[in-house]
């Protein structure tokens, strides 16, 4: 069957960061949500074309699922416009950690899956790749680095021995 992926993340686009982190809060006691506004994608390609994406973040993490909340600022087309309209929160992609980045691209293209954005987060790539048809969602693929394995190894760790204090934290 080939490799097992390990889905950590589910996301879900969200028409107002702050208040969605605050229904999160409220209605799922999951947090604290780590913020990162305006979130600095590098060498964003849409569809194939260059493009440009500009985003906030948070991220809350319960057991071993991260939640995250994304909330896009730039008009552009993007894989969030894709399925979610401006103006509405909708759920929008599962994620996993991967060490074959360019295998996996090669596995999406054989499999027919549109690779629907290829970008940067520093020294890591990530893709969303449209597996709405198969599996309800778009999939998103992160390249393993210890920048971002840092990131969520802290989101994880405060979620774990959360108290319900500071429920909204910035980062960066």
């Amino acid at each position: 069957m080939g490799i097992r992926r390990n889905y950590f993340q589910t996301a879900w686009v969200v028409d107002d960061l702050e208040t969605a982190m605050k229904r999160w809060l409220e209605s799922s006691l999951v947090g604290p949500f780590f913020v990162v506004p305006h979130t600095q994608v590098e060498d964003p390609v849409y569809r194939g074309s260059p493009s440009e994406l500009d985003m906030s973040v948070a991220m809350a993490q319960s057991g071993q699922m991260q939640i995250e909340l994304i909330q896009q600022h730039s008009d552009g087309p993007s894989p969030y416009r894709d399925s979610v309209p401006a103006g509405t929160d909708a759920m929008h992609h599962v994620a996993a950690i991967t060490d074959y980045f360019d295998a996996d691209l090669e596995h999406y293209a054989r499999i027919g899956v549109d690779l629907a954005f290829l970008g940067r987060f520093g020294d890591a790539r990530f893709g969303y790749f449209d597996t709405r048809d198969s599996i309800g969602c778009m999939t998103e693929l992160l390249e393993r680095r210890p920048s971002l394995e840092g990131l969520f190894g802290m989101v994880a760790s405060a979620g774990a021995d959360w108290d319900g204090s500071d429920p909204i934290r910035r980062v960066g």
